[in-house]
Formats: structure tokens, C-alpha cells, sequence
């Protein structure tokens, strides 16, 4: 089954073009099934370039979905059109009385600054607050995992001292996960960030479960709370194969001191193309979080997602 998009959401184009199966609203209206319902609080500048990224991965799977990207109201982004959120966005006011199958939260351009002062620091939180019983299972990507980490069991991040930058080798720390099924002892994740959660912090809270790690300094990579259905991604699996190429330009081209991303480009050689190593986990991990953790447990009828995780 296709997910289901806008019909005129500009990743469609994209996403037509590799071949990944969507469906427009109008076609999956006439369709007798009831799809996954999914809510993105997306906190990405540029809104259309994640849409895509996530879009792709959620939209290889079997399964039909359904998907409502949401904005914060308390601050708007400077680089995606009043005119683009208002036909493709909801607000949570918008939202905040209906149930989903899942709730997936963004990375965001604010994790050297302290979270009370984000600017949407408190209807993150409200969001966050809100998912607890309105969605059955929650995946946090970044510093959206850094901030859900926070705001539900009071684990700091730390500034770093040089930046987490490349593509780095990971292993599980769990047997039979669900959410790894499928893949090597070794696999590779993109990192990029300024600051990190620290495993013996993780530790100290009893429902948290270090799930997946790589060596310093990319360190911890997933934790989950299984009994709540909540998973915290530091890395950027869902990255494009130029994503990283781009904000390494980026802070070349604006003089600041950025080193080469780590085993990505072959030979650390900026001008040759890139390696992808991590586009197999990409669509592992996401099918498995759709399948095992939605699709598997939640109720038929939304309106029960509290009893069905209490039982």
C-alpha cells in the first residue's frame, strides 16, 4: 500500500520519481481500509526537504498511511512560506482532539541553546505532553530525541567540543529488537550535531533501554522506553546521500572551521562523490518502527489507545 499525501505537496514529484508508491487524497478516500494515522511535528527550516526525506521511508512499506505535518504557532520559520503551511500544515489547535498511530518529531536547528529558551520551547512541550495519549507509539529524530529525552525523563544534553560530523559504524546493544530486525551486527548512521545525551544519565532511569550505539564520539544512537512505545534517534538515517555534502559547503563557504565529514567521502576527499552506506537502515528502520510498533499493536479503534497500552 502507497502513503497518502496532499495532492499538490511538492515531494510527490520526488517521490514519483523514484518510483516510491503514494497516493493522493482524492484516490485514497475511495479506498474501504483504514490507514495508519501518522502526526509530524515538523521543526526543520525548510520544511519540503525533510517532508521528502521522511516521506520516502515511511512510504516503503506495505502498509497505507496517512500523514499530518503540523507547525508550531509560537514561532514561524523564516524559510518556508506562510502560504506553504497554511495548504500543507495543520497547527496543533488543529489537531490536538484526534488520536494517531503514531507521532514522529524533528530534528531542529536550536540544540546549542538551552531548551527553556527555544522559542516554541513551551508548545513543544505541550505537544510532547499530548502524544503520551493521543499516539500510540512516538519516534523522535535528533534534537527532537534530545528534547523528548528532557522533557519526559529530565536526561541534560552537553555541548561537545568539536561537532559530530559524518557517517559512523553502530551496533545493538539488545537481542531480537523488533526494531532492528533485518539488520548487520555493523551498520552505519549519519551524525550531525553539537552536543550529545550521555549513556550513564540514560542508565539512571530505569524505563530507558540503550538500544543501539557507535564508538566516541557519535556514541549513543537509540533509546526506547518499550512499555510506552517511545523511541529517541540521535542520528540522521532519513539524510539524503548530499545532505551532509550540503551543510559541509555550507560552513566552508561561510568560513566557518568545519572538518571533512567522517567516512563519507572516499578517501576524505571532498571532491569526489560521496559513499551512501546508510540507505538499507534507513528503510529497515523505519518499516520496522511502521509495522512492528504501529501497524502490530495499535487498536482498530484510535479512541482505545490508552486501555491497549495500559493492557
Amino acid at each position: 500500500m502507497p502513503i497518502k499525501i496532499p495532492n499538490k505537496l511538492p515531494a510527490a514529484s520526488v517521490l514519483e520519481q523514484e518510483n516510491i508508491f503514494y497516493m493522493n487524497a482524492d484516490r485514497a478516500y475511495g479506498q474501504d481500509i483504514r490507514p495508519l494515522r501518522l502526526c509530524i511535528l515538523n521543526l526543520m527550516p525548510v520544511k519540503s526537504v525533510t517532508e521528502t526525506q521522511l516521506l520516502r521511508l515511511l512510504g516503503n512499506s506495505p502498509l497505507q498511511v496517512e500523514v499530518d505535518f503540523i507547525y508550531t504557532e509560537s514561532y514561524l520559520p523564516q524559510h518556508t512560506s506562510r502560504e506553504y503551511l497554511t495548504e500543507f500544515y495543520g497547527t496543533f489547535a488543529e489537531v490536538r482532539n484526534r488520536k494517531y498511530d503514531g507521532f514522529l518529531m524533528t530534528g531542529a536547528p536550536v540544540e546549542q541553546m538551552p531548551f527553556e529558551e527555544v522559542a516554541y520551547w513551551d508548545e513543544v512541550c505541550e505537544i510532547m505532553e499530548w502524544s503520551k495519549t493521543h499516539a500510540f507509539s512516538s519516534f523522535y529524530i535528533c534534537w527532537g530525541a534530545q528534547a523528548g529525552l528532557y522533557y519526559h525523563y529530565g536526561i541534560p544534553k552537553y555541548a561537545l567540543p568539536e561537532k559530530v560530523f559524518g557517517v559512523f559504524a553502530h551496533h545493538l546493544c539488545v537481542e531480537h529488537e523488533k526494531l532492528f530486525r533485518g539488520f548487520d551486527d555493523e551498520f552505519y548512521v549519519p551524525h550531525s550535531r553539537h552536543t550529545e545525551v550521555r549513556r550513564a544519565d540514560i542508565a539512571r532511569v530505569p524505563q530507558l533501554t540503550v538500544m543501539a550505539e557507535a564508538e566516541a564520539p557519535a556514541d549513543v544512537y537509540c533509546v526506547a522506553n518499550l512499555a510506552a512505545n517511545q523511541f529517541f534517534i540521535t542520528g540522521h538515517a532519513e539524510y539524503d546521500p548530499l545532505t551532509l555534502k550540503g551543510e559541509y559547503d555550507r560552513d566552508k563557504a561561510a568560513g566557518l572551521d568545519i572538518s571533512v565529514p567522517c567516512n563519507y567521502y572516499p578517501g576524505d576527499d571532498p571532491s569526489r562523490p560521496p559513499v551512501v552506506r546508510w540507505r538499507s537502515v534507513a528503510n529497515l528502520l523505519f518499516a520496522n518502527w511502521l509495522n512492528y510498533y504501529v501497524y502490530q499493536e495499535t487498536p482498530y479503534e484510535l479512541d482505545r489507545i490508552s486501555q491497549a497500552r495500559e493492557d
